[in-house]
């Protein structure tokens, strides 16, 4: 993963959307202490500044050094760079042993992780029997935006890494082994809208920091073509200012399985 968003880590920064603060009050109601979080696979650290807002310290993590250069700062937020390299009992150890998180969350970011190495570490560091994981994603589903998201699909699909599959299909067949908390479960994600305002600018900005159009990039194929931002702009209207887009994201909640 962090090949592919090395190169856009600042304009990744820049044009990712916030998430819902609401978000991160659910998830911070769940667990019995709000000492230290983790945030997986923190990119530039969307997620962490929120989290940062319920717990006494968190620990955000990615294996793009370039992204964590662009990451926001936060008194209460430590970034660490994590190579893939990184050991299991390595990573444990850096978060603070076993059974030392209360809350662990993957933002837009689990799918591209080792499975079975990440459920492994989060089964361990996590507080039995309280802690909990959360990890969610969005996609090209954008609710008032339908007939040319499914366009710019179409056009991107052929791109994307194998591991994005699990993002384009909602985490409906995301791998969760982990106790159902009724917030999402493995098969069922919880379908949630995240309101964004954005310009249509800044909606092309942030798709052009997507791993499949990258991607493509680097062979030499705008996916974007001036067609694509032209149906774009039709179906956006007269407007150059901003407007509420509704992005259809999917979040997966649990804790530890009880042996």
């Amino acid at each position: 993963m962090a090949g592919l968003y090395d190169k856009q880590a600042e304009q990744y920064a820049q044009l990712r959307p916030k998430y819902p603060k609401v978000w991160f009050s659910m998830l911070a109601s769940l667990t019995p202490e709000l000492k230290v979080a983790w945030d997986a696979g923190t990119g530039t650290g969307q997620a962490a500044l929120n989290v940062a807002e319920h717990y006494g310290q968190v620990i955000a993590t990615d294996v793009s050094a370039a992204q964590l250069e662009h990451a926001g700062r936060h008194p209460k937020v430590r970034y660490l760079h994590t190579p893939i390299s990184t050991s299991e009992d390595e990573l444990v150890t850096m978060l603070g042993g076993d059974n030392s998180i209360d809350l662990i969350v993957a933002a837009c970011a689990v799918h591209w992780f080792d499975l079975p190495f990440f459920y492994s570490v989060a089964n361990r560091v996590l507080k039995k029997p309280h802690g909990i994981i959360a990890v969610w994603t969005y996609n090209y589903n954008i609710r008032n935006l339908d007939k040319i998201m499914t366009k710019v699909l179409e056009v991107v699909k052929p791109y994307y890494d194998p591991r994005a599959q699990h993002a384009l299909e909602g985490y409906k067949k995301l791998p969760f082994p982990f106790e159902n908390v009724g917030l999402g479960s493995e098969g069922s994600p919880m379908e949630l809208d995240m309101e964004v305002h954005m310009t249509l600018d800044e909606l092309l900005g942030l798709y052009k920091t997507g791993s499949a159009i990258v991607k493509a990039k680097e062979q030499g194929l705008d996916l974007l073509s001036d067609e694509i931002s032209e149906e774009m702009r039709r179906e956006w209207g007269d407007s150059t200012g901003s407007r509420k887009l509704v992005f259809l994201a999917y979040m997966l909640v649990g804790r530890p399985k009880s042996n």
